[in-house]
């Protein structure tokens, strides 16, 4: 199977380029390296059937050359982060809008079996009513989750008047391996960063907001799962571990797992910031047998390790 992964360099695409190159598939990797990094991928370089394309969705007639002879299309390349949203509103639409109609056009040219497009728990804005299932209105009060909205309406309507084989996935905060720790990153690895040096986490707002942390290797099961699907899914499927949990208690949770006696410190709240998320899977389980197996201590005291450790193979490189 030939395999395109947009995004591929980044968090979760470079673990999707990982497990397909080593099943022995073709993986392309395309990435353009904004938010992507070669780390992720270096120890891929060496597999014949794995090739790195250094490119941008928001170039067709690149797409347009890559997307022949394609089975599957991993769509994860994205303007991922609700801040830097804020500050870049129409980078955020140019990349995550148009961008992804471009995958969409590319991929029908060249009749692309399946694209997978990753979506986000954010378009659902604060939940209405919990667990927050597929139909929940899309209320995302940002322009990342706007963006999120308008590129899976453009998924839908590709399904609808194209035939198109397109799944709609939603992760509900991803976290593990390879997250950025640093600007745009995820709470988890930030804080994770913070204690092992010493600084206490830092809290915006009042830190009773909820996520449904979802760590990486149950997300990359829930890809294989739609890839291996034997038939198209037409509608949205939510991927979360149905467990909410406040910010606050992550940070001292973390705080605890990395042996340390810090408190967090709260600071002003971010503007447009979903207040709970708490995940419905119920869908994903009827058609997909697909359920989250990492608790979140688990996955907590997997991310740290990991973290430990590549952190001492960085401050270990010369200088």
């Amino acid at each position: 199977m030939k395999i395109l992964v947009t995004g591929g360099a980044g968090f979760i695409g470079s673990h999707l380029c990982e497990k397909y190159t080593k099943n022995g598939d073709t993986v392309l990797c395309l990435d353009n390296f904004i938010n992507g990094s070669l780390t992720n991928i270096r120890h891929l370089l060496n597999y014949r059937n794995f090739k790195l394309i250094n490119g941008d969705i928001q170039n067709y007639d690149l797409l347009e050359k890559i997307m022949r002879d394609v089975d599957v299309v991993f769509h994860l390349a994205a303007q991922i982060h609700v801040d830097r949203s804020i500050v870049e509103p129409k980078l955020t639409y140019d990349i995550n809008v148009l961008g992804t109609q471009n995958i969409l056009e590319a991929a029908r040219i060249h009749d692309v079996n399946r694209v997978i497009h990753a979506s986000t728990s954010e378009v659902y804005g604060s939940a209405k009513y919990s667990p927050m299932d597929e139909d929940h209105q899309l209320l995302a009060p940002h322009p990342y989750g706007a963006s999120k909205i308008a590129a899976d309406r453009m998924c839908y309507a590709y399904i609808n008047t194209y035939g198109m084989d397109i799944c709609i996935a939603r992760p509900f905060n991803i976290y593990g391996p390879r997250q950025k720790d640093s600007g745009y990153g995820g709470a988890i690895s930030i804080f994770t960063k913070r204690v092992l040096s010493g600084l206490p986490p830092i809290i915006y707002g009042d830190g009773n907001q909820t996520r449904d942390y979802t760590f990486v290797g149950d997300i990359v099961r829930a890809y294989d799962s739609i890839l291996n699907h034997s038939n198209p899914i037409k509608e949205p499927v939510n991927f979360g571990t149905g467990a909410e949990f406040r910010i606050v208690d992550i940070a001292n949770k973390i705080i605890q797992l990395c042996d340390s006696d810090l408190k967090p410190v709260f600071v002003e709240p971010r503007p447009g910031e979903v207040q709970r998320l708490i995940a419905d899977t119920t869908r994903a389980q009827k058609i997909l047998g697909w359920r989250a197996e990492y608790t979140l201590e688990e996955g907590l005291k997997e991310f740290i390790n990991w973290y430990k450790n590549y952190k001492s193979e960085e401050w270990a490189k010369p200088r």
